[in-house]
C-alpha cells in the first residue's frame, strides 16, 4: 500500500463523515511539524497495538517508540506471550540514514519472528524512514513469502497529519493486507465486526456478552482484545458496529462497498445509550427473534443496573459537572453521567467532529471550545461540584477546589456498558467525598 495524494485525499475527504454534508472542507487537515496531540504514527500504533498476537516493529529512531508506545491499558485475554506492552524498534541512526535502513528491518523481522513466534508482524513506517525512502513494502513482501505469516506495513509517518489520520491510514492497512485473506469454516447468521473500541480498561468485554447472550456472534475487532486470523475473517461477518470512532468510518464505508457489509455507529456508555446501541445492532441484523430477545435482556440488565444505582443517585441529587474531553467522549460520557444521576452543565466540543457536537447538543445545554480559558469561567458561574476530563486538567479542579475525575485512556476501571456504569458513580461519588480537593490548593499554615 502506497501513500499517495489520492490516498490521502480521499481520507480527509471521506463522503461518510459530516462534513460532507456542511461547508467544512476536510476531516483532519494535515498540520506538517505539529504534532500536537499526537502525530499521524501515534494514531497508527494505538490503533493496532491492541493485536496481542501480533509483533510491532517501530522502524525509526527508538525515541518515536518510548514516546508514545502502550499509551493506554488495552487489557486482552490473549493466552499466549502478550507482545504489546514491550515494544520493538529498528532503533534507527545517522549511519542508517546515510546507508539505509532496510538490512536491518530485515533482520529485525527475522529476530522478532524468531525469539517471538507471533501470529503476524506489523512494521510501522515514522518520519525518518519515510524521507530517506526505506522500502519497507518490499521487505515485508518478502518476508511474508519467506516466513509465511502476515507482515504488513503501515505507512503512517509523523509529518503527514496528526493522530485521527494515522488511524485512518492504520485501517487501510488492514484492509489492503488482511481483511479477506481468511476464510472460515462456517458464516455465522448473525455475525458482527466490533471496530474501534480498544478495549481499555475491559470496556469491551462489558457489552460482548450481552452480544452473545443474545445470539450475537462477534467475528473480529479491530483492535480491542483482538486476533490477526479473526480479522482475516471479518469479510463474513453481516454487520460492522462502528464504536465512539469516527475515524474509522471509511474503513466501514469502503467494506459497505467491496464485500456489501452495512454498518451503524454507536456508543456503550451509560445505560440509554448501551441499550439503543443494542436495538440499533439487531434492528439492522433484521431478525424479529433476535429483536425479541434483546428487548428481554435489556430490560432484565436495565432493571438490575438501576437497583445498583440507587444508592448513589441519592448522593450525586443535585450535585453539577462540567465535563472536559474528546470526540465522541464530549457527549457519550456526558449521557453516562446523567444516568447516574449528576446535572451535566457544560461539555467541551474541542476536539469534535460535526456529528458529535449535533449529539452533545441534544444531552447538554452549553458547549464550550477553549478548555483553558471557559472551563475555570463556567466552573465560577454555575456552582460546579465535579470536574471530569484527562489529566491535564487536573491542576484547574485544584484551584478551583472542586472534585476531579479522570474519564480518559488514563482511567483505571471500565466505565463501559451496564456493567461499568457502577464504577463510574462510584468513582464520581468517592472523588467528591474526598477532602483533598478542598485542601490541596489552599495556603500550608506556615504561608502568609
Amino acid at each position: 500500500m502506497v501513500v499517495t495524494r489520492t490516498l490521502l485525499n480521499d481520507l480527509l475527504n471521506e463522503s461518510d463523515c459530516s462534513h460532507a454534508k456542511s461547508k467544512k472542507s476536510s476531516c483532519d487537515k494535515p498540520k506538517p511539524g505539529n504534532t500536537s496531540g499526537g502525530c499521524a504514527y501515534e494514531g497508527a500504533q494505538i490503533s493496532l497495538f491492541p493485536y496481542a498476537d501480533t509483533a510491532h516493529i517501530v522502524h525509526g529512531p527508538h525515541t518515536c517508540l518510548g514516546a508514545s508506545w502502550e499509551t493506554r491499558a488495552s487489557l486482552t485475554s490473549y493466552e499466549g506471550e502478550n507482545n504489546t506492552p514491550l515494544g520493538y524498534c529498528t532503533n534507527i541512526t545517522t549511519q542508517d540514514i546515510i546507508f539505509g535502513g532496510d538490512k536491518k528491518l530485515n533482520e529485525a523481522i527475522e529476530y522478532i519472528i524468531a525469539q517471538k513466534n507471533p501470529k503476524a508482524v506489523f512494521v510501522y513506517e515514522t518520519c525518518v524512514t519515510a524521507m530517506i525512502g526505506d522500502n519497507i513494502d518490499y521487505v515485508c513482501k518478502e518476508a511474508w513469502k519467506k516466513f509465511g505469516i502476515p507482515i504488513v506495513p503501515i505507512h503512517a509517518a509523523g509529518f503527514i497529519g496528526g493522530k485521527n489520520l494515522g488511524s485512518r491510514l492504520a485501517a487501510e492497512s488492514i484492509l489492503s493486507y488482511l481483511i479477506g485473506t481468511k476464510e472460515p469454516q462456517s458464516i455465522h447468521p448473525f455475525g458482527v465486526n466490533l471496530i474501534g473500541d480498544y478495549n481499555v480498561t475491559g470496556d469491551m468485554w462489558q457489552y460482548r456478552s450481552i452480544l452473545e447472550k443474545i445470539g450475537i456472534k462477534v467475528i473480529s475487532t479491530l483492535s480491542g482484545d483482538g486476533r490477526v486470523d479473526d480479522i482475516r475473517q471479518a469479510h463474513t461477518a453481516k454487520l460492522n458496529v462502528l464504536i465512539c470512532a469516527k475515524s474509522l468510518v471509511t474503513l466501514c464505508r469502503k467494506m459497505r462497498e467491496k464485500y456489501g457489509i452495512a454498518y451503524v455507529s454507536v456508543s456503550f456508555y451509560g445505560k440509554r445509550d448501551t441499550s439503543n446501541a443494542i436495538r440499533a445492532i439487531v434492528n439492522a441484523l433484521g431478525d424479529a427473534q433476535l429483536c425479541e430477545r434483546a428487548e428481554v435482556i435489556i430490560a432484565a440488565e436495565e432493571a438490575k443496573l438501576e437497583e445498583k444505582l440507587l444508592p448513589y443517585k441519592k448522593l450525586l441529587k443535585g450535585k453539577k459537572a462540567i465535563l472536559n474531553t474528546g470526540g465522541n467522549k464530549s457527549w457519550s460520557i456526558a449521557s453516562a453521567l446523567q444516568d447516574i444521576g449528576l446535572n451535566v452543565v457544560a461539555t467541551s466540543i474541542n476536539k469534535s467532529t460535526e456529528e458529535d457536537i449535533e449529539m452533545a447538543k441534544k444531552y447538554v445545554d452549553i458547549l464550550f471550545q477553549n478548555p483553558t480559558a471557559d472551563q475555570p469561567k463556567l466552573i465560577d458561574e454555575h456552582g460546579i461540584d465535579i470536574l471530569l476530563a484527562g489529566g491535564r486538567s487536573l491542576y484547574t479542579a485544584i484551584k478551583k477546589k472542586i472534585a476531579f475525575v479522570d474519564v480518559n485512556q488514563e482511567k483505571k476501571v471500565s466505565y463501559g456498558a451496564y456493567e461499568g456504569l457502577p464504577n463510574l458513580a462510584q468513582d464520581v461519588c468517592d472523588a467528591l467525598a474526598n477532602p483533598v480537593f478542598k485542601l490541596v490548593g489552599k495556603r500550608a499554615p506556615w504561608e502568609s
